[in-house]
């Protein structure tokens, strides 16, 4: 039952937990991403050094694109890594394996270096120049393309990171010399250079063996980077707050006000507040006009930076609980102590075995628990697959998850051959859109997959939630539906706490 870096390489978590790391899953990637931020605050000089290795970069690629023009092939070269699949991190469908900065993030980086930031390291409010302040304008440049493009940056460090620790704790024979691509910098040359480094081996299978990297916990957060879009837009009156030059805080306020739509009443007379879209809109506006607002957010949060680490450690040992801690002992309990890694049949059998078994495990003996942190439930589709297809680690057939044959992806295809294929739905019962999901959505992956077996599995967390999906489904005429499996997690109604 090999799921996490320490199944695979026979090492104490506790060993792991003490060097710094990251316990990774080596079955799929685990929600966290490297917050850029993070380097900056620390009082390591190591991060530090990093976070200042990054911005030398940039300016690199700054004096370039004024200079002159970068064609594609230089901005695959210069902009375009791959991601850095190898530490298991991050939001993949499939695995471990994203896409990494495209071209379109690199032609956009490019082309602002050359205009709006092209004076980015030029800091006269903010303490440094951060490279999240790009995605605080382009759209569609997330927390992915910011961490892929950071994590390749720093990559030199993890590799080092890891072979320290691979050859302190990690038997011989389970380490190999990699020569990997793209670890530093020739400023000489303008070009990258590769590494050879011993590191551990991800036997993935007889054809691919892959290197595995482990990253330090204090680099690591959950959702968002300190610095964000949405942050941005939440605080914004904080941020104005925060602007000492009265005469630019007053242009700010008025010309944020200019730019709400006219107020609307209700039929009392009492005035409607704005919007989110339209306070989104009219933030985006003042950004526009006052660019320099950019800057005094970013120093707002460099003011509290002290809260960046506190919430980081938050949402990383949430991730640990839950996707490690929780979930391995759910796994060893169901391989010790039960059949349900012994399941065979086709896959619509197996599977609906197996979605039956976790069902009562879930329900009647304490199951339920993996699926809280501090007491609150899992909210998000997204952390609920994530955790059923580690729990489906051991079996016969292929599970593959997100996959997307066309028409839209589904939570798990699970395969023996091209005409054995069993589509399974995971939903939460507080999905806004659960009911057209029931409806039109298995259908549609069943045809994508060609396959006319499905199950879809639905949680919910409270009285209210269970009534509102019981309705849902009779009102679909799913209620006599055997292949529609709802999963009570609720932890206010189980009657004892009994071993799996």
């Amino acid at each position: 039952m090999k799921v996490y870096f320490s199944d695979f390489f026979n090492i104490d978590p506790a060993v792991i937990e003490n060097y710094g790391a990251f316990n990774i899953s080596l079955i799929n990637d685990l929600p966290l991403f490297i917050d850029p931020f993070l380097l900056f605050n620390s009082d390591k000089k190591d991060y530090q050094d990093l976070h200042n290795e990054i911005l030398k970069y940039v300016a690199f690629l700054r004096d370039r694109s004024i200079s002159m023009k970068v064609s594609d092939g230089l901005l695959r070269s210069w902009y375009c890594f791959p991601e850095v699949k190898q530490t298991w991190l991050g939001y993949s469908e499939i695995g471990n394996s994203g896409r990494g900065p495209g071209i379109e993030f690199a032609r956009a980086l490019n082309n602002n270096l050359n205009g709006i930031f092209a004076d980015f390291d030029n800091t006269k409010i903010s303490q440094s120049a951060h490279l999240e302040k790009f995605c605080l304008i382009k759209e569609n440049a997330g927390k992915d393309n910011v961490s892929d493009f950071v994590t390749n940056l720093i990559k030199r460090y993890l590799l080092q990171y890891t072979e320290a620790f691979a050859k302190r704790y990690i038997a011989p024979a389970l380490l190999k010399k990699f020569t990997v691509s793209h670890v530093s910098f020739n400023y000489e040359t303008s070009s990258w250079a590769s590494g050879t480094y011993l590191l551990p081996v991800n036997n993935l299978n007889d054809e691919i063996i892959d290197y595995v990297l482990l990253t330090p916990k204090d680099l690591l957060t959950k959702d968002e980077p300190w610095i964000n879009k949405s942050d941005l837009f939440n605080q914004f009156h904080d941020i104005v707050l925060s602007v000492s030059n009265d005469e630019l805080r007053s242009q700010l306020n008025f010309y944020f006000s200019q730019n709400l739509p006219k107020p609307e009443y209700t039929k009392k007379g009492k005035e409607k507040a704005p919007s989110k879209k339209d306070i989104a809109a009219a933030v985006i506006a003042v950004l526009k006009k006052y660019p320099e607002i950019l800057d005094y957010y970013i120093k707002y949060k460099e003011e509290h930076g002290e809260e960046a680490e506190s919430v980081s450690e938050e949402l990383v040992q949430e991730v640990q609980s839950l996707f490690v801690e929780e979930l391995s002992s759910f796994i060893h309990e169901l391989s010790c102590k039960t059949h349900f890694y012994n399941k065979s049949g086709n896959t619509l059998s197996e599977s609906y075995e197996r979605v039956q078994f976790l069902k009562n495990v879930i329900e009647n003996k304490d199951g339920y628990r993996i699926f809280y942190y501090k007491g609150k439930p899992i909210k998000r589709e997204s952390d609920i697959q994530i955790m059923f297809r580690l729990v489906w680690c051991a079996s016969p057939s292929a599970v593959t998850r997100e996959a997307n044959e066309g028409r839209g992806p589904a939570d798990f295809v699970i395969s023996r051959n091209a005409i054995d294929k069993t589509v399974i739905e995971f939903k939460l019962a507080s999905n806004n859109k659960l009911a057209q999901n029931l409806e039109n959505q298995v259908e549609i992956y069943k045809k994508a997959h060609d396959t006319d077996k499905a199950i879809k599995v639905i949680l919910y967390f409270s009285e209210e939630e269970e009534i509102r999906v019981k309705k849902i489904i009779k009102d679909l005429g799913l209620d006599r539906e055997k292949y529609v499996v709802l999963i009570d997690a609720r932890q206010d109604n189980k009657l004892s706490a009994s071993k799996v």
